[in-house]
């Protein structure tokens, strides 16, 4: 192991020291951002509000009269709270996988941390990618559908209105987020795998079948209990089912002309010492 990192062994209490010091400056990181965002918790609970206005316009309803609610007093407290948390952990996140990187990259050799530093810039932009997809799109889209369903009163019929809660949405929109992040993270897993071997191109092409049960099975368990959600997250992970495929075979076919040029480079040796 060579590089910038140190790659001498150390004893288990050098290695616990480092750990703890990489854990304070991740928990430091949260916990500044935890301030800057609870100071401006409001601010960014209207932003994540922006999809459902965007919803009542396209449903066609009143965007004055559109409002969102809370039935206890510490309801929206609580709710900006998990605002700021969930913001801190979204800016933090660079510290936080830097100083995991960090911790790992002495055990690994410089061409592991070669091979391991493009997916630790890919896993965020695809994670946002996800965010991004929930939130100009699926979001609204969910949300329209929602307020679809609701009742005019009429001869024989009340009305029906629909007053989301800040909480309710604010769960809502975080679950679709998380939901689809992780979800986006499929090809960076499955390149991985198959960097170290445990899968190939061709075992993911024969479970294809299974992949698709099972993409509507986690749907079905992540998003919201309504064939919009569960659709709008299961077609997502199909597709990017198959990118993972064309991943690992690319992995595969530089893996082979790899043992191509070594082989090669082996034969010529072999000549030149003849």
């Amino acid at each position: 192991m060579s590089g910038d990192y140190e790659d001498k062994p150390q004893p288990l209490m050098e290695h616990l020291i480092e750990l703890r010091t990489r854990l304070m400056w991740s928990i430091g990181a949260f916990f500044v951002a935890f301030v800057i965002c609870f100071f401006f918790a409001k601010q960014l609970f209207n932003l994540l509000v922006v999809p459902y206005k965007w919803a009542v316009v396209w449903a066609g309803l009143d965007l004055a009269k559109s409002e969102l609610i809370y039935t206890a007093p510490q309801e929206f407290f609580f709710t900006q709270v998990k605002v700021a948390m969930f913001g801190a952990l979204v800016i933090a996140f660079p510290v936080i996988a830097s100083q995991l990187y960090k911790f790992v990259a002495p055990g690994l050799y410089k061409n592991e941390r070669a091979a391991f530093l493009p997916f630790l810039v890919a896993s965020p932009i695809l994670f946002l990618m996800g965010g991004a997809l929930v939130y100009f799109f699926f979001t609204p889209m969910v949300m329209w559908f929602f307020l679809a369903m609701q009742q005019a009163p009429g001869e024989g019929d009340v009305a029906i209105s629909l007053l989301p809660r800040v909480s309710e949405y604010l769960s809502l929109i975080m679950t679709l987020v998380l939901s689809f992040g992780l979800v986006f993270q499929l090809p960076v897993v499955t390149t991985l795998l198959a960097r170290v071997g445990l899968l190939t191109s061709q075992w993911l092409r024969e479970k294809r079948k299974f992949a698709i049960v099972i993409a509507f099975v986690v749907a079905a368990v992540l998003t919201p209990p309504d064939p919009m959600s569960q659709i709008g997250l299961a077609l997502p992970t199909i597709l990017l089912y198959e990118i993972s495929i064309y991943a690992a075979r690319l992995v595969e076919r530089k893996r082979a002309d790899q043992a191509l040029a070594e082989q090669a480079s082996s034969d010529v040796a072999e000549t030149e010492k003849a």
